[in-house]
């Protein structure tokens, strides 16, 4: 068999629609990239929220990389009618395998249009929480407080339930210290109170409380209750452990912790 004949051909008949199918190939992909930066940069100086942004660049990559398919096809001599045919009997086989990832993607669909959460939003769900850096059309990127990537189904994310913990501008904490039955329970309830009004990031509106919680089996429980902004959460929950701590020393007022006393009859004969 005359293998360079039957090269050459090939050559001669399809060389040239190889050629062509080529160029196009590499002038659309090249295309679809400068539209997609094109598109970056106006959705930067945009007034669209930036939760929008990867959905819609998402949308725009599909959809021309779908164009730029049909247009191959067409040049192949393959009828639109007929691919298209073909194509929806791909796409329906192709969704049943692919359930889980049509349910991720109808979940972001959800996110996007109903609204939970946001990029920057800091949030809880499914034991995992994170700030929203990313929220894709099939996944929603977290990085965790330690700078961890998680990478959440967004399927998961839409039925299941997410605890936003940046919709507010305000948040109250909640701490219980205990002290035990031998201290002065109204002196205790001084220092707790001047704690609080040293911080000049805590709102004297709503007015912090401070309460008895509950008597313990080994100890009396407070409660404080205290209002502040949201950015301001941590720094004042840490605040108020490491001052308590520091002021209960200072005082001599002791926190008690979980015993058990044993005591020994000695019964004689």
């Amino acid at each position: 068999m005359n293998w360079q004949g039957t090269l050459k051909d090939l050559w001669i008949n399809y060389g040239g629609k190889i050629v062509e199918i080529s160029i196009t190939l590499f002038i659309g992909y090249w295309l679809i990239k400068f539209i997609l930066k094109i598109t970056d940069k106006g959705l930067r100086k945009s007034k669209i929220d930036i939760s929008l942004h990867s959905f819609i660049k998402s949308i725009i990559n599909i959809g021309l990389r779908v164009v730029l398919f049909l247009t191959i096809a067409s040049m192949l001599n393959i009828p639109i009618a007929t691919f298209l045919a073909v194509l929806s009997a791909a796409g329906l086989a192709i969704g049943l395998a692919l359930k889980d990832s049509l349910s991720n993607f109808a979940g972001g669909i959800l996110i996007l249009f109903f609204r939970p959460f946001g990029v920057g939003d800091y949030i809880e769900s499914g034991g995992h929480s994170g700030t929203v850096r990313e929220i894709q059309l099939l996944y929603t990127h977290l990085n965790t407080i330690d700078n961890k990537k998680v990478i959440i189904p967004n399927g998961d994310l839409a039925n299941g339930k997410i605890t936003n913990y940046s919709t507010e501008k305000d948040r109250r904490i909640d701490l219980i210290f205990k002290i035990s039955y031998e201290d002065n329970f109204l002196k205790v309830k001084e220092i707790l109170k001047e704690i609080i009004c040293k911080n000049i990031l805590i709102y004297k509106e709503p007015e912090p409380f401070i309460g008895l919680q509950e008597l313990g089996e080994n100890s009396v429980n407070l409660i404080i209750k205290v209002w502040c902004s949201n950015k301001d959460y941590w720094d004042i929950y840490y605040y108020l452990q490491e001052e308590v701590k520091v002021a209960f020393d200072r005082e001599g007022i002791s926190i008690p912790y979980n015993q058990m006393d044993i005591h020994l009859i000695n019964k004689k004969n």
